[in-house]
């Protein structure tokens, strides 16, 4: 058999579906279908369904013949989805005396309805009004974990007398259990907001545009996810003053500050819970029957049992439905509200997933209504277009939600690709995310090789596997030795040359430019080596920096094409209006002859970065050349 005994539609080929994609409300679609005549199928039909409701379809609409050739015949059919949903849909013909379903990556007499999933296509139908946040679009993004990137060394008030207070800058964080046998995560290196300040001009030249702080709020421990205060800066990284002159010298550089929000949990040692009595004898949730903030948690049995996050007892969980709870965070002044007002620009809202729609829509909501362009990046680890968590199918990308995901499936791919070949990922990640996520989600995506939650990107692409580790092995392997620190930069170089120009925001976790490694943390949270940087991978992601600064108007909004994918290479293409850039990197052994774009004139193509421009392109390297769109003139 050949490819035209088989009824086929492709999703990704214009051909057949035109827009791709996802589509805005209100844009006209246009499916076609293509019938061999040997199959003896006709009357083809189109069926619509609204995700998890399959029994019946919302629309079905049949199909009219656009061409008859000798040995096929194609049917066409247009039409509008007028509201933001999630829907899927498929073909069925008639054969015979009855009719036959047409599914995806099935042949026509495929029985059962099976995995929706696989077997029915997805159409994302999102808000036309919805828009890329500006500081994300073509910007550039930097984590960092504020007690380790750089301590001011100004003095400090109202320190509690429980914090162990480090001298030893880039010393191994602590992770063994104490006398009690806690892992108490106290331990503090004195990295603060002033000092984040400071390194605005070093930030500015990596082509920052955009800074993501892991939490800043009073908490009783380094990593700040167990909320102790909503309304106070902790005060090892400062007070609000030193927020706010962040803020304002951010901006100034048309940097951006985003918030961690972490809402799902407050810590047990908080004055809302007070489980700690820190707070007082006869205050918080948990030590006052009467407390105003009694509701926004679930006891099961008062006051020593209650819902946690992941039965961790530290981190009880809030109600997000409590309307108290909702007004406290998103009301007038609330503390979404006062912390814009003070000059931070957006949010990362930790676990989203764990955060209702009721919650989200408060959240969202309130951060919209003081700036409508602010970003809200939710921590989601999956497809967040068809995500579905604790039973409900959630809508973060239809609009009105999130701006923005962390995407840890192209971080996943990347890894994979660029460490062992795997391009069966890298491809199915790229065009699954095409298809599905609305393009105003895709070009702002939060595009990370390394995160405060996996292991450094060295680590990651070099060092031996931490699966099923312990942390006495962690420890023992955290730095690397020479030969596998050398191959793990080279790989970093590959990796982010994919990172930085793949539809996105690329987003730097501090250190990983200085040549930072560590598996989990605590080991992937340790000081940056201020004085010890790798001073040739500054320069190679300030290089990658300054070429996104330059093409940030084509990179906000260009499509990417890839061009191709194997094993050892990958290269795609990212098409403006008047340039295009084409990049391409080899991870194989060997020197690999690589495929120029269709249409591309090699005698007009720049080198902006890597070999001439030729066609050969050398073991464990990349290249990056712009090229006019043909048509145009060159610049």
């Amino acid at each position: 058999m050949n490819q035209s005994d088989f009824i086929c539609f492709d999703s990704l080929s214009e051909e057949f579906k035109f827009p791709l994609g996802a589509v805005p409300a209100g844009q006209e679609l246009r499916l076609c279908l293509r019938i061999p005549k040997r199959s003896g199928a006709g009357s083809p039909r189109l069926l619509v369904y609204a995700a998890d409701r399959w029994e019946t379809p919302l629309l079905i609409s049949p199909m009219t013949l656009q061409r008859d050739e000798p040995a096929q015949v194609w049917y066409t059919v247009r039409f509008t989805p007028p509201v933001p949903a999630l829907l899927f849909y498929r073909f069925d013909v008639e054969v015979g005396e009855g009719r036959r379903p047409v599914l995806r990556e099935k042949n026509l007499f495929a029985g059962g309805m099976g995995d929706r999933f696989s077997e029915y296509w997805q159409l994302t139908v999102y808000d036309p009004a919805m828009k890329p946040p500006s500081s994300l679009a073509g910007g550039l993004l930097y984590q960092i974990f504020p007690d380790r990137f750089f301590a001011s060394g100004c003095p400090k008030s109202r320190v509690p007398a429980d914090r162990i207070l480090r001298d030893d800058w880039g010393g191994e964080p602590q992770w063994r259990p104490d006398a009690d046998g806690k892992v108490r995560c106290n331990d503090y290196f004195g990295g603060d907001l002033e000092g984040i300040r400071r390194k605005l001009p070093y930030l500015e030249s990596l082509g920052v545009t955009a800074i993501y702080l892991n939490p800043v709020f009073e908490a009783h421990s380094n990593h700040r996810y167990n909320t102790a205060d909503y309304r106070k800066i902790d005060p090892l990284l400062g007070d609000e003053e030193d927020l706010r002159r962040l803020c304002a010298d951010a901006k100034a550089r048309k940097i951006a500050v985003i918030l961690d929000g972490v809402f799902s949990h407050t810590g047990s040692d908080s004055v809302y819970f007070n489980r700690e009595g820190r707070y007082g004898e006869k205050t918080g949730a948990c030590r006052d029957p009467e407390s105003p903030f009694r509701s926004w948690y679930r006891f099961e049995h008062y006051p020593d049992r209650y819902k946690s996050w992941w039965g961790f007892e530290t981190l009880p969980e809030v109600d997000e439905k409590n309307p108290g709870y909702l007004r406290f965070l998103t009301g007038e002044d609330g503390v979404i509200d006062h912390w814009m007002k003070a000059g931070i620009s957006g949010w990362r809202l930790d676990v989203a997933d764990e955060l209702p729609d009721e919650a989200l829509d408060a959240i969202c909501g309130a951060v919209y209504h003081r700036d409508p362009d602010a970003p809200v990046i939710g921590e989601v680890w999956e497809d967040a277009s068809n995500k579905v968590s604790y039973g409900v199918r959630r809508r973060y990308l239809l609009g009105g939600q999130l701006s923005s995901v962390m995407n840890y499936p192209l971080t996943n791919a990347i890894l994979a690709f660029v460490r062992s070949g795997d391009s069966y990922s890298l491809y199915e990640t790229l065009l699954t995310q095409r298809e599905n996520y609305p393009a105003p989600i895709r070009n702002a995506l939060m595009n990370s090789l390394s995160t405060h939650d996996i292991p450094r990107a060295i680590t990651a692409l070099a060092a031996e596997s931490d699966a099923g580790s312990s942390r006495e092995w962690q420890s023992a392997r955290n730095r690397l030795n020479p030969p596998d620190y050398a191959r793990g930069v080279r790989l970093l170089k590959l990796a982010s040359l994919l990172q930085y120009f793949l539809p996105g925001t690329p987003c730097l976790y501090y250190g990983d430019e200085a040549g930072m490694t560590g598996y989990r943390d605590p080991f992937n949270r340790g000081c940056y080596p201020w004085g010890r940087e790798d001073q040739d991978l500054i320069a190679w992601f300030g290089m990658l920096g300054k070429l996104r600064q330059t093409y940030r108007a084509l990179l906000s909004e260009s499509e990417c094409s890839l061009v191709e994918i194997d094993r050892e290479v990958c290269s795609f293409v990212r098409k403006g209006r008047d340039i295009s850039l084409f990049i391409a990197v080899n991870r194989g052994e060997s020197s690999r002859h690589i495929r120029l774009p269709a249409g591309w004139n090699p005698a007009l193509a720049k080198v902006l970065y890597g070999p001439d421009a030729g066609t050969q392109l050398p073991a464990g390297t990349g290249i990056i050349l712009s090229c006019p769109v043909p048509g145009t003139q060159p610049g």
